[in-house]
């Protein structure tokens, strides 16, 4: 970067320019540069300190371009003002070699603040060798560079040469002895730590508290404690800090305890607290934390949202997410992923693109984490193309994207795409882990493709690393299920090295009643039975089968065991979004919602349009023995239906119905599905626990396996 050639002024040092210019300082780091500017163009005297101040609070407050600007203009420059470009610029990674550049044309002597500046900048941004290069070429070094190069080893990990560089420090401050024993500690050399601690000449709440931490991260809680205990002066960093501890460890009544009794609730200790109640399911109280604080930063709404998404309270999620954009508050990276993963599981897709939109405007659509979130999102809510347009404008691309695409395209039943995504992964030399292999295997489950599939899963022990878990076993086993192989998959069964799951008793049980093989059913459901005592998954679909198969009495027998038992089963329901609402459906309960009146009207024209067109309700869907009105009154109510139908009267035309079903759809309801879709020139998207089924013209995606 070329500089233009100045002289050089002496700044005044008038009381009224000094008080001018620290006021200048003052609003820059508080973020008001708006004030800032103001009072430094009402200065009648402007010194080279004024421009250097305005500079450095531009270039501190995201704004380089004013900053270069203001620069340029100014009359005369001294070393601080090139200080102050130097580290403004070495501020963000993509203009460290224009810091480097004005380190190069300083007209004047550089001082070990202008070589820091740049050393620091070098270290921010990861580029050690560049900051060890750096710093061995510096004429004079003071304890700022040590401690500034010191903390550049310990964030690489490469604390042996850190210890060698705090060895040869001429000034050990409490700064840089902290820095080495904290260090230390997220080496897990905790020891070492402990004797540098004890070694302090002099330390402070600092010292105390990264010790503190040092003990909680590496499971030493009880020395923790008893540390905390003993600290001369405690902050709310120290409180907080033992606080964490508790939580990460899963002590979360200790960790209420010790809440309980600080002094002051500062915003971190609230969000901690917010997030160990969370993970153990407390929501009550964390939202009662919530609701206390009179101060709430991002981390706070972060952490309620987190609390709601990860115990399913995904409409509360999603009222909080709402609450805090209209409270003007920017979202994090947590908030934006936790509120995808909401919009992924009601597959909500109008809010999921509102969030899209509130990603780009944040920048966070550079972050792989969060793009992942976003493709699964996409996919999650049925909009393969959109999903499939991220993936290939990000790049690089992680193990997790590529996951989430093969995945997508397996739930979408694409089997071909999903196994195309697979072989571009491996030719971008990406190892796949064991969620690829479980996505492929289900792309060729879904699909019928039994040969392909015992390959991969072959290559996979033969080849690959990774040992095939329980997971991939269910995999194949609903593979050969799905194939009507269901003497080949009990085979499997019995001679895999890993014991068998709920998971992989229930793919064989779905391939049972698929096939209405009663006999091997019976053994699964005893299996899941001894598994998962207390669910009725099992014997709802043994009672299923015993129906289909016209075992009335079985049925009967079956029902009252599940009723005798108290055993849980799960409501079939669905639901629909429509103007910025999720409304829901539970099978044979449509008076429920309030425009009942003019869903059981849709419900009862199509059908008669189902009739028109040669359709036959299929009672073996009904679980009970009943007349055939009755049955098809039962199958005209189930949950799908209704939402189908409402989506019908609300949903555009030309625009697809989005429908999602917490159970799997039963063939009937799939059957009038891809009738309804034809009567009506409508695309059906629906959504059920196992994949998603696409209704156009008469046919479904799946087509007709599943």
């Amino acid at each position: 970067m070329r500089l233009p050639s100045v002289r050089f002024l002496p700044s005044s040092t008038a009381p009224a320019v000094v008080a001018a210019n620290a006021r200048i300082a003052w609003m820059a780091r508080a973020g008001n540069m708006e004030g800032a500017r103001a009072t430094f163009e009402a200065m009648p005297l402007r010194t080279t300190a004024s421009y250097n101040a305005l500079i450095a609070g531009y270039f501190r407050n995201h704004l380089p371009e004013a900053a270069l600007g203001l620069f340029r203009r100014m009359p005369s420059r001294d070393l601080g003002s090139y200080n102050a470009l130097i580290s403004g610029l070495s501020l963000r990674r993509h203009t460290l070699p224009d810091a480097a550049a004005a380190l190069a044309s300083i007209p004047l002597p550089p001082s070990v603040v202008s070589f820091t500046s740049l050393l620091r900048g070098y270290v921010r941004h990861g580029f050690l060798a560049d900051a060890i290069r750096l710093f061995h070429q510096m004429p004079e070094r003071n304890h700022v560079s040590y401690t500034v190069m010191l903390g550049g080893f310990i964030d690489a990990g490469r604390l042996d040469e850190a210890g060698k560089l705090f060895d040869e420090m001429p000034d050990k401050d409490v700064v840089a002895r902290t820095a080495m024993l904290s260090g230390y500690c997220q080496a897990g050399r905790i020891a070492e730590a402990r004797l540098l601690f004890d070694d302090m000449p002099k330390r402070n709440v600092v010292s105390w508290t990264a010790m503190i931490s040092g003990y909680s991260q590496n499971g030493k809680l009880n020395l923790a404690r008893k540390l905390f205990e003993v600290m001369p002066d405690r902050n709310e960093v120290s409180w907080t800090a033992m606080l964490v501890g508790y939580i990460q460890a899963g002590h979360i009544e200790d960790a209420e305890q010790l809440f309980n009794a600080m002094p002051e609730h500062p915003v971190a200790a609230c969000n901690a607290m917010m997030v160990g109640f969370g993970q153990r399911g407390m929501v009550d109280a964390a939202k009662a934390v919530f609701e206390r604080m009179q101060e709430k930063d991002d981390g706070t709404w972060s952490a309620m949202i987190k609390a709601y998404e990860q115990n399913e309270f995904l409409i509360e999620a999603l009222s909080t997410f709402r609450d805090m954009s209209w409270r003007g508050v920017r979202p994090n990276y947590p908030s934006v992923i936790s509120i995808l993963t909401v919009c992924s599981a009601l597959a909500i897709l109008n809010y999921g693109r509102e969030v899209h939109a509130a990603m780009l405007r944040c920048s966070f659509d550079m972050d792989v984490s969060a793009v992942s979130a976003l493709i699964t999102m996409y996919i999650k809510c049925g909009n393969l193309d959109k999903a499939n347009r991220i993936f290939n404008m990000f790049e690089p691309k992680d193990v997790v994207m590529w996951n989430s695409m093969i995945t997508g395209y397996a739930q979408h039943g694409l089997g071909e795409e999903a196994l195309g995504v697979f072989n571009d992964m491996t030719i971008a030399g990406m190892a796949p882990d064991g969620i690829t292999y479980i996505g492929v295997l289900t792309a060729c489950s879904y699909t019928g493709k039994v040969k392909v599939g015992r390959e991969i899963f072959n290559s996979m022990c033969k080849d690959s690393a990774i040992r095939p878990g329980a997971e991939h076993y269910s995999c194949m086993v609903d593979l050969l299920g799905r194939a009507g192989l269901v003497d080949e998959a009990l085979d499997l069964i019995k001679n895999m090295p890993v014991e068998a799951d709920a998971i992989i008793w229930g793919a064989l049980m779905g391939a049972c009643r698929m096939h209405k093989n009663a006999e091997i059913a019976e053994l699964a459901a005893k299996k899941l039975l001894e598994l998962e005592p207390e669910s009725a998954g099992p014997y709802v679909l043994l009672s299923h089968i015993y129906t289909s198969t016209g075992r009335w009495e079985d049925a009967s027998k079956m029902r009252k065991f599940i009723s005798s038992r108290n055993l849980n089963k799960s409501t079939g329901c669905s639901w629909i979004e429509y103007d910025k609402r999720v409304h829901l459906f539970t099978s044979g309960d449509i008076l429920a919602h309030p425009e009942h009146a003019i869903i059981l009207k849709m419900l009862e024209k199509l059908d008669g349009l189902l009739m028109e067109s040669g359709y036959s309700a299929d009672g073996s869907f009904v679980l009970h023995d009943i007349d055939e009105e009755q049955k098809l009154h039962s199958l005209r109510y189930h949950s799908e239906r209704q939402a189908v139908a409402y989506g019908l009267l609300k949903v555009p035309e030309g625009m697809p119905i989005r429908v999602m079903k917490n159970l799997r759809v039963c063939g009937d309801c799939h059957a009038a599905m891809k009738l309804i879709a034809k009567i009506t020139s409508r695309e059906i998207i629906l959504r059920d626990a196992n994949r998603f089924h696409h209704f156009k013209d008469g046919f479904c995606s799946c087509r007709d396996y599943w």
